[in-house]
């Protein structure tokens, strides 16, 4: 198993370890719930040191990115980050992912850690365009710093001014080391994710840094639990729940994402098809008022009958209330429709309902 940099403050700390995508990492320090309110309501830090970094050079980089993901990465300029797949030729999810244009010539594109082999791979077998593909996730950590105090807590270790707009970065120094400083995460808040190379010393360093500028705004350490019931609440996908390659984004509601009007891409044609057909599943959103726990793979029905299967499910700690993604046949997906999650045979009330759970 892999460790980042961060491992022994982990076990310093008491977090529960547990083995993720190939990597120790913890799952809660505390409470799961306290550290997603932690996150809600003021500052948190996740070690997302896992996550893969792939760096695309050469003349050609815009071009093969084109072609890889469904998104239009012609629209971004320097400094900005875009959210976007990969797709195989039938249209399902190779990965979703973030484009980061470095330059003209330069792209940094951030993967899920499941699956670094296989889009590594992917990208090489469909670089048509003697682009230079760089796998360098076992160089970088990375800290995700969320919440309503995380300018605030960074600005006070920042040499720059912080006044970011949302899916932008630049290159700054905090904790007095140099690195790249992006206005995104996945929680829905206010937040910044930290790119940096260095040994674990260094690391060390900067969540110290860190934690000393946030205690007055009693900042926390939050693990991998927090961060999928924090996702879950703004109804962001995660990768082999909600997508994978048995999906493709159009049902997954990633439509938005998809730009068919685009240069050619893999699996555009697909696509196009497939809009034109009309979709017979759609990814939805589902909340209960009924006591109950849906989850990963349990049904949703209709008088007994299987519409569709939660893909990921929880009970909102904001809302108090059970929550949960799924597909379902397209006839029944229509907002405020009255379903059921079927849960060890019984059927709980449950409702189509708008995303995100949480309103920001």
């Amino acid at each position: 198993m892999k460790k980042t940099n961060f491992y022994e403050i982990h076990q310093r700390l008491g977090a529960k370890i547990v083995e993720f995508a190939g990597y120790l990492m913890p799952i809660q320090y505390g409470s799961i719930i306290g550290e997603h309110k932690a996150v809600r309501n003021s500052v948190g830090v996740f070690d997302v040191s896992h996550m893969g970094e792939v760096i695309v050079t050469g003349k050609n980089a815009l071009e093969f990115v084109q072609n890889i993901t469904v998104n239009d990465a012609s629209k971004l300029s320097p400094g900005r980050v875009q959210y976007s797949a990969m797709c195989y030729p039938d249209g399902g999810i190779v990965d979703d992912l973030l484009v980061y244009k470095i330059s003209d010539e330069q792209f940094m594109l951030v993967i899920n850690a499941s699956n670094i082999e296989k889009d590594f791979n992917w990208m090489n077998v469909n670089n048509n365009f003697d682009v230079k593909i760089e796998n360098q996730s076992e160089e970088y950590s990375l800290l995700a710093v969320q919440g309503p105090s995380s300018k605030d807590v960074l600005q006070k270790i920042c040499n720059r001014n912080l006044d970011l707009e949302y899916y932008h970065f630049f290159h700054a120094k905090i904790a007095g080391y140099e690195m790249l400083v992006s206005r995104t995460g996945y929680t829905g808040e206010l937040g910044y994710e930290l790119y940096f190379k260095g040994d674990k010393k260094m690391a060390e360093e900067v969540w110290n840094k860190i934690f000393e500028a946030g205690n007055e705004f009693n900042i926390q350490p939050v693990g991998l639990g927090a961060r999928d019931s924090l996702r879950l609440e703004m109804g962001f996908c995660l990768y082999g729940n909600d997508i994978d390659q048995t999906t493709n984004p159009l049902e997954a509601g990633l439509g938005w994402i998809t730009k068919l009007n685009k240069v050619n891409f893999i699996a555009k044609d697909v696509l196009i098809k497939i809009k034109s057909d009309g979709l017979k599943r759609k990814l939805i959103a589902l909340s209960s008022e009924e006591k109950c726990f849906p989850r990963h793979g349990y049904d949703i029905s209709i008088s007994g009958k299987k519409i569709g299967t939660i893909t990921s499910g929880t009970v909102s700690p904001v809302l108090e209330k059970p929550i949960a993604l799924g597909y379902i046949d397209s006839n029944y997906a229509k907002e405020d429709s009255e379903v059921n999650f079927l849960i060890r045979g019984k059927e709980s009330a449950a409702k189509v309902v708008g995303l995100p759970f949480v309103k920001k």
